[in-house]
């Protein structure tokens, strides 16, 4: 999975991941790579010139266990290391197979299961690693990646090399994690019908007119028949949704003399009554000590940046996520987790 100049080169710069090191050498002064654990890592391309040797490009069968083995020992694996630690090496090392992939123009099935890994392993962290700081996790590089290798996946569908049994599951991801955007939506009108009208894909654009409707009670109701990996595709919106929820009741039920009842809005918001609570005094909207909500258009505030902590509100997802493991979750998401 490594080429052995390469492996040789960091050994000796002391340049090696404890991923890759060969047990027993960890606290060595210079530690021993193992060749069966070492993954060639990203380099950035030199500028005006091609460095990379034609004897260290990884042909697809490797490149595929290389992804395997990422996903299997590495993101999956029980760990002494945080999470973020083990998103950082897998993440390098999939940029690096990526790179492979693209200078070798690859394309067929193989490179199709690889791309369909790579997107679920990016939805499944965006999701996990919500609320790190940046220093540990960058949303928005994770989100730029992500981007690309749907496109990339998405484009692969289209060149008729089939069959393709997992489209439906990633043309709907891609629906879902682009909420609102009208390039997914034209995308997936142009579908075949056949395709179109296939349950995740007729959820997905559900979900979809929900939000483009600003109809934030259908869409929190609609995404509890999500399964797993496609909660994780939508969470990035649920803050957005439920702040919307709020701002409607806010103008709705703005009235001295109205109140309304905390649990009957946690129902709304599929949160429990304490979130609930803490979500609306962030928003300005009042909680009496009788557990009634006052809705205030005058009072209605965004808070500031940084304010509110998604993970907070992940209660969705994660009511899911039950047994499902990391291998089961990237290698194929099969599960419904219909409630």
């Amino acid at each position: 999975m490594c080429p052995a100049q390469e492996l040789r080169d960091r050994e000796a710069q002391n340049r090696l991941h404890h991923f890759e090191m060969l047990p027993g050498t960890e606290k060595d002064r210079r530690p021993k790579g193992d060749p069966s654990r070492a993954v060639k890592e990203y380099s950035r391309p030199a500028a005006g010139k091609d460095s990379t040797k034609p004897s260290d490009l990884r042909p697809p069968p490797v490149l595929l266990k290389t992804v395997n083995y990422l996903i299997n020992d590495i993101a999956a694996a029980p760990s002494l290391y945080p999470w973020t630690e083990v998103y950082t090496f897998v993440f390098d090392r999939l940029r690096a197979v990526k790179q492979d992939m693209i200078i070798q123009r690859m394309s067929g099935l193989d490179c199709v299961v690889i791309l369909e890994r790579t997107v679920r392993f990016l939805i499944y962290a965006s999701y996990r690693l919500c609320g790190e700081p940046l220093r540990l996790y960058d949303p928005r590089i994770n989100d730029t990646h992500l981007q690309e290798y749907l496109s990339w996946l998405l484009d692969c569908y289209m060149t008729k090399t089939g069959p393709h049994p997992n489209q439906e599951e990633f043309q709907s991801l891609s629906l879902l994690y682009n909420l609102g955007s009208a390039r997914a939506m034209q995308h997936t009108m142009q579908l075949p019908l056949r395709l179109r009208s296939t349950p995740n894909i007729k959820l997905a654009l559900s979900i979809n007119q929900a939000f483009l409707e600003r109809n934030p009670v259908r869409l929190l109701r609609l995404a509890q028949k999500l399964n797993f990996l496609q909660t994780c595709a939508l969470h990035r919106h649920l803050l957005t949704c439920r702040q919307d929820l709020l701002l409607i009741y806010s103008h709705g039920y703005s009235s001295r003399n109205c109140r309304f009842p905390l649990d009957r809005l946690a129902k709304l918001l599929f949160l429990d009554a304490s979130l609930t609570a803490q979500l609306c005094r962030s928003y300005g909207v009042e909680v009496n000590k009788d557990n009634q909500i006052v809705f205030s258009k005058a009072a209605f505030t965004e808070p500031g940046q940084g304010t509110l902590h998604c993970k907070l509100y992940h209660s969705i997802a994660s009511e899911k996520q039950r047994d499902l493991t990391v291998k089961s979750i990237v290698q194929s998401c099969v599960e419904t987790n219909k409630k």
